[in-house]
């Protein structure tokens, strides 16, 4: 009988080399704020005395542009749980994932194209970006500098 040794599994090591690409203010201000902002821009209306104004995307194409920055939410939700990036157990992991499940919101409303849906993920985005930073960044004035986010 003969066997074929290359369509054997390779023993698991359970070793994950994680490898950031730059530090938590790197992850806020390159991957997250831009995703976020995207989601905000497209969501409520802004009302003036010359009417008012919808931000809910008009076309599947941005409908779907929105439902890629939130998933790019939810990733760095993902991505703040990384070893490198975990300030601890608690509090910080508890807020991440919070950020995970405002991205998914976030997505699902911008697959079914519900305005109305977005807006709600938006808020709860915002929510859970302001816990992080009421808690992790110390002083009134953000530091851009500050890895403690």
């Amino acid at each position: 009988m003969t066997t074929l040794s290359s369509c054997s599994q390779p023993a698991s090591t359970n070793t994950v080399l994680f490898q950031p690409s730059g530090d938590v203010h790197h992850l806020m201000q390159w991957i997250l704020d831009p995703a976020a902002d995207h989601i905000w821009d497209s969501a409520g209306s802004i009302i003036t005395a010359a009417g008012t104004r919808e931000l809910a995307p008009t076309t599947d194409e941005d409908w779907l542009a929105v439902q890629h920055s939130a998933a790019v939410v939810a990733a760095t939700g993902n991505l703040l749980l990384m070893p490198a990036h975990l300030r601890d157990t608690g509090h910080w992991k508890d807020i991440s994932v919070g950020l995970i499940e405002a991205g998914k919101q976030a997505q699902a409303a911008a697959a079914a194209q519900d305005a109305d849906a977005l807006f709600d993920a938006g808020g709860q985005i915002y929510r859970v970006c302001k816990t992080r930073h009421a808690t992790y960044v110390q002083g009134d004035d953000f530091d851009e500098h500050n890895t403690n986010l």
